[in-house]
C-alpha cells in the first residue's frame, strides 16, 4: 500500500473513489503486495522449496489466480477450495488436500482430479481412502500428517506436543506395523507436519524445519515407503500488534536454506513443500468501513460503522489470549495525527462487535472511512457474515493500477434466495 497524499491510496487509486464506486463495507486487496510477497520467497528461499498457498487464509478465486500466476501452488481443505484452485488455473499435480474430517465426496474428488497428495490425518481415514480407491480402480497418493513429539517455542498457536484433532501422533505411527505394504490401493509417498502459526522467530522456523525433516525420514523408514514429498508446514507470521516485528526474509533464507540444502542433497527426488496462507495475503488487504454515527458513553468515544466483526472476526483476537488491535487508520485523512481515543464498533446487536478498543485516531466524523490494515487473511470467510443478515461484503483487487470487483456484496435478495417459505395455507378438508 502507498501513501502519496493525505488520502489513502492503492496503486494511485484514491480510497474515496474506490468506495464511491464499490460502496462500504469493502475489502481492498493490493495485487502488487501479493505479487511481491510470492516473488521474494521464490527469489530468496532454496530453489527446491515450493510454496503452496493455503486457500483457507483467503479463498477468493482471483487472489488465488494472481498468486498462482507468480508461482504459488495450492493447499486446500474442502471441496469448494479444491474447485476454486482448479478454476484459478492450478494443475492437479500442484494441489494437496488436508483436513481432519474429509468427506467421502471430497476424497473421491481428490482421486478423480488426480491431485498430488491427500494428507491423511487419522488411521481410520487410511481405511476409507483404500476403500474409495479400490472402488475406482486407482492407487491413491497419500502423505501422513504426523504430530511430532516436539514443540518449538515462538508460534502464536502451537500444533505440536499437545493433544490435537489434527494428524497422527508420531508415537502411534512408530508403534504401528509398517503401513507401506498394508494397502493395495494406497501409495504412501510423503510426510506433512504443521507445528504452529504466526511464527515471528526465524530461529523457530529453522528449528521446526530441521526437526520435521528428521521426523519425515524416520516415519518413511519405519513404514517402508519412498519419501517423494515432505511438507514442512509453514506458519510464517505477520506482525499486527505493538512490540512485534515482521520476519526478516533475508535472515530466514540465510539460516534455513542450508538445512533444506542438506536434505535436498541427500534426497534428490523428494519434493519439498511449504504451506503459506497468512504470510502471502495478510499485508495486501485493507478492510474499509464507513462511520455512521459518533457518540460518547461514560466519557468514552464511540464510532459506529457500517461493518464490523461480521466481516472481520480476526480483528477481535480470535485464537489469541491477549485481545489487541489490528493496525487501524483514518483513510480519508491518512496523515492526520492521532489526537483522541476511540472505540470502533460495527452494526451488530452485541457488545462483542468491536473492531478496535481505545484506538488513537484523529477526531472522527460521520462519513469518515476507517481502515483495518493487514487484513488480507482470515477476513470475511472466517467471520459470521450472515449475523443480522448483513451478508458478505464486496471485495476489490487492485492490479496494475486498475480496480477489479472480485466479489459482489450480498444483497437481501441473495440471502433470502436459498430460503424456502413454509406454506401456512390451511389444508382443504
Amino acid at each position: 500500500m502507498t501513501v502519496e497524499s493525505a488520502e489513502f491510496q492503492v496503486q494511485g487509486l484514491r480510497i474515496t473513489d474506490l468506495v464511491a464506486e464499490f460502496g462500504t463495507p469493502l475489502y481492498v486487496y493490493d495485487g502488487e503486495a501479493l505479487r511481491s510477497r510470492i516473488t521474494a520467497l521464490r527469489e530468496l528461499m532454496h530453489p527446491r522449496l515450493e510454496f503452496f498457498y493455503s486457500l483457507k487464509a483467503n479463498p477468493n478465486v482471483s487472489v488465488c489466480a494472481l498468486l498462482h500466476a507468480h508461482g504459488a501452488r495450492a493447499e486446500v481443505s474442502s471441496m469448494a477450495e479444491l474447485l476454486t484452485a482448479r478454476k484459478a488455473g492450478v494443475q492437479p499435480r500442484d494441489i494437496i488436500f488436508l483436513g481432519p474430517g474429509k468427506s467421502r465426496a471430497e476424497l473421491t474428488e481428490c482421486l478423480d482430479q488426480g491431485i498430488h497428495a491427500i494428507i491423511c490425518e487419522s488411521l481410520p481415514e487410511l481405511d476409507l481412502i483404500e476403500e474409495i480407491a479400490a472402488e475406482r480402480g486407482v492407487v491413491a497418493p497419500v502423505a501422513l500428517r504426523v504430530n511430532p513429539g516436539f514443540a518449538v517455542k515462538g508460534s502464536g498457536l502451537t500444533m505440536g506436543g499437545k493433544p490435537r484433532q489434527f494428524g497422527i501422533d508420531e508415537a502411534q505411527l512408530l508403534a504401528a506395523g509398517p503401513l507401506g505394504k498394508q494397502f493395495d490401493h494406497i501409495r504412501l509417498m510423503g510426510v506433512q507436519a504443521y507445528m504452529g502459526t504466526r511464527i515471528l522467530s526465524e530461529d523457530a522456523i529453522v528449528e521446526n524445519t530441521r526437526r520435521i525433516l528428521e521426523t519425515a525420514g524416520r516415519i518413511a523408514d519405519h513404514h517402508a515407503f519412498d519419501l517423494d514429498m515432505v511438507d514442512v508446514g509453514g506458519g510464517l507470521g505477520v506482525s499486527y500488534f505493538d512490540g512485534e516485528r515482521d520476519l526478516d526474509l533475508g535472515v530466514l533464507a540465510e539460516t534455513v536454506n542450508p538445512v533444506l540444502d542438506a536434505f535436498a542433497q541427500s534426497h534428490p527426488k523428494t519434493r519439498l513443500i511449504m504451506e503459506l496462507g497468512r504470510y502471502l495475503v495478510a499485508e495486501s488487504g485493507t478492510y474499509v468501513t464507513r462511520v455512521r454515527y459518533t457518540k460518547t458513553s461514560l466519557g468514552e468515544n464511540f464510532a459506529v460503522a457500517d461493518g464490523g466483526t461480521n466481516h472481520h472476526m480476526a480483528a477481535v483476537g480470535i485464537g489469541s489470549f491477549v485481545k489487541r488491535n489490528f493496525p487501524i487508520r483514518l483513510l480519508n485523512r491518512y496523515d492526520e495525527p492521532a489526537t483522541e481515543i476511540w472505540n470502533i464498533t460495527g452494526p451488530l446487536c452485541t457488545p462483542n462487535d468491536t473492531l478496535g478498543k481505545k484506538v488513537g485516531l484523529p477526531t472522527l466524523r460521520e462519513g469518515d472511512l476507517i481502515g483495518v490494515e493487514r487484513s488480507g487473511a482470515y477476513g470475511p470467510t472466517a467471520s459470521p457474515v450472515n449475523f443480522l443478515s448483513h451478508g458478505y461484503p464486496a471485495e476489490v483487487l487492485i492490479d496494475e493500477g486498475r480496480a477489479h470487483l472480485v466479489r459482489t456484496a450480498d444483497s437481501a435478495e441473495d440471502l433470502l434466495a436459498k430460503q424456502h417459505l413454509l406454506d401456512l395455507t390451511p389444508a382443504d378438508h
